[in-house]
This record gives C-alpha cells, structure tokens and sequence, in this order.
C-alpha cells in the first residue's frame, strides 16, 4: 500500500490535524443507536409521540426531510473530505468552503441527519435525543475548539470571531 493509502486511512496519526474529544466518536455511535432506535421504534411501533405527523402534511415532512439530507450530505462530504483527505501541505486553520461559512459543518451534518428523519417522521421521543445529540456535539466541538486555539492561537480566535460556529451568516463581510 502506498503512503498516499495509508495515509488517508490512519488519518489519528498525522500531524496536521490537532485531535478530538477521547469520547468524540464513541458518544456519537451511541447518540445514532438511541435516536435511530428511538425514532424506528416510537414510528413504526409504539406510535407513542408521533401525533404531529397528523397535524403536518407528508408533502412538507417529504420536502423538509429531502432538504435537511441533501444539505446533511452536502456539509458531510466536503468538511470531510477537506480535513480527513490528503494531507495539507500548509498548517494553519481551514478557511476553505464550508469552513468559511461554520466551524462546525461536520457536526452539524450529523445533525441535519438526525433533522431529516424528525420530518419524515415527527416522533417527539427521537427529538429529545436530538436535542441530546446537539448539547453533546457542542460540549466536544467547545472541547476541540479549545485544541485549536492552544495550536494556532490568535489565527483560531481570529477565525471563531469571524465565522459562526453553527449557524452561518451569508452576506456578511468578515
């Protein structure tokens, strides 16, 4: 295997990129058990917290989930791709597409995952564990923040200053 291959494998071993939260990618295997879990179950079976899903047409839970996967899919891919590809050849903070507009768009995708099956099935069950999912992925994205400003110093606070950590602002100048 080449060590472009490895590389993009092993990418805990490169030193471009500053680290994660140690329960990071645990606690996000267990959050998209419990909500998958809950969701399937409270849809399909119990029927418990579902009674929205009587009150909101399935044409605009349809239109709402597609939009919530695409834009999921979308912030996943590139965020990914940007971080977890190759290795970049000049250290320092990523600015580049989605982390001009957020610093957060991988995480944030897994939360519009997360949305998109909420409007295809409104259970409020499942929402309670997206709202857990959401203070877990910002207690980990606060502790990585931390990381990256003991890394890059002024530049990371300069770019928290500049682009909002989850929800972006188009049309304004930085």
């Amino acid at each position: 295997m080449s060590n472009r291959n490895k590389q993009k494998i092993n990418h805990h071993n490169r030193e471009d990129l500053v680290g994660e939260h140690r329960l990071g990618d645990a606690g996000q295997l267990i959050l998209v058990l419990l909500f998958l879990g809950v969701w399937i179950t409270d849809t399909f079976f119990l029927k418990k917290t579902t009674f929205l899903n009587q009150v909101v047409p399935p044409v605009v839970r349809l239109f709402g989930a597609a939009g919530a996967f695409i834009l999921a899919g979308y912030l996943a891919y590139t965020g990914m791709r940007i971080v977890f590809g190759e290795g970049r050849i000049h250290e320092g903070v990523i600015r580049e597409k989605v982390f001009n507009w957020m610093r957060h768009p991988i995480y944030l995708s897994e939360l519009l995952l997360y949305l998109g099956f909420l409007c295809l099935s409104i259970s409020l069950a499942a929402a309670v564990v997206w709202v857990v999912a959401a203070i877990f992925l910002n207690v980990i994205s606060r502790y990585e923040e931390n990381l990256l400003i003991a890394r890059f110093g002024d530049e990371y606070r300069r770019y928290m200053k500049e682009v909002p950590m989850w929800i972006p602002r188009f049309g304004k100048k930085r």
